[in-house]
């Protein structure tokens, strides 16, 4: 049998775990609601830029801020992977990067990859990335400036990320990025004036201005699809915490009762051996 110190031990242990595992499962899910507020407030901000930009815009297409001459653009499409940092987002990542994989070909894409853990992943399947981003630390205030200047590098650019559904489920998704700033711009009402070079000044000239809107609508939409990645990646851990969390403390129940049949055993023997012990002393 088990020795009493042996299955304490084990219980103390165990309720550490449910202890920490509950406390994680708590920070994951205030995280969620933190991230959720941020996202509707750029937003809002999103839609205010598209109203400005769509009545100002001198021609269809989308230039990637990069200006209206031509420039020396790598003729590849750029795979922007975002991923967690650490491993604790459950097999979301895995499934990212095998999806990104299908359509990866080295003559035709270059990956940038955000997260330690799917640089890590991409290292042991041995394939290359011209870069890698640590995936931003805070919610706020995200610098995105970096990426939007090697997106800007490229002919095309498809992002693929984690998107939360709910807190049981969580999906990968990818976008086209120059499609998907149009597509939200047509989910915003344009005003009814006209911005043109007639009515307004601008310095130093409506290109410039035009391509700093762009810019600033490729960040915003980049640092959306970073925080919905991270909201994804608080809801897998919330899960995986959850799940962690009912296991410990199906074990923790289980040693608790052996616990009690152990010492119950030991108080059992220790009345036997005195009863034996009384009786041959009557003897």
């Amino acid at each position: 049998m088990r020795q009493l110190t042996e299955i304490a031990n084990e219980r103390d242990a165990m309720f550490t775990i449910v202890e920490l595992t509950s406390a994680f499962e708590g920070i994951a899910s205030m995280r969620i609601a933190q991230i959720k507020d941020q996202v509707q407030s750029s937003q809002a901000f999103f839609g205010e830029l598209w109203r400005i930009y769509s009545q100002m815009r001198v021609d269809e297409l989308f230039h990637f801020g990069r200006g209206q001459s031509v420039a020396d653009i790598v003729e590849k499409e750029l795979m922007i992977l975002i991923t967690s940092e650490g491993s604790f987002s459950g097999d979301i990542d895995s499934r990212l990067l095998e999806q990104a994989l299908k359509r990866y070909n080295t003559a035709k894409n270059d990956i940038i990859v955000i997260g330690h853990h799917g640089a890590v992943q991409l290292a042991q399947a041995g394939v290359g990335y011209v870069k890698s981003y640590k995936l931003p630390v805070r919610d706020r205030d995200i610098n995105v400036a970096p990426l939007v200047a090697q997106v800007q590098k490229y002919a095309s650019t498809t992002v693929y990320y984690q998107s939360y559904v709910s807190l049981t489920n969580q999906q990968v998704k990818s976008i086209k990025l120059s499609t998907a700033v149009a597509e939200r711009g047509k989910s915003v009402s344009a005003g009814e004036d006209v911005i043109t070079e007639e009515n307004y000044i601008f310095e130093p000239s409506i290109y410039e201005v035009i391509d700093h809107l762009e810019r600033s609508m490729m960040q915003i939409t980049l640092s959306e699809v970073i925080l919905e990645s991270k909201l994804a990646q608080y809801a897998s851990r919330f899960r995986a915490m959850t799940v962690a969390n009912d296991k410990a403390d199906d074990s923790l129940d289980d040693l608790t009762t052996a616990y009690a049949r152990a010492k119950r055993l030991l108080k059992d023997e220790r009345l036997k051996e005195v009863v034996n012990g009384l009786r041959r002393t009557e003897t």
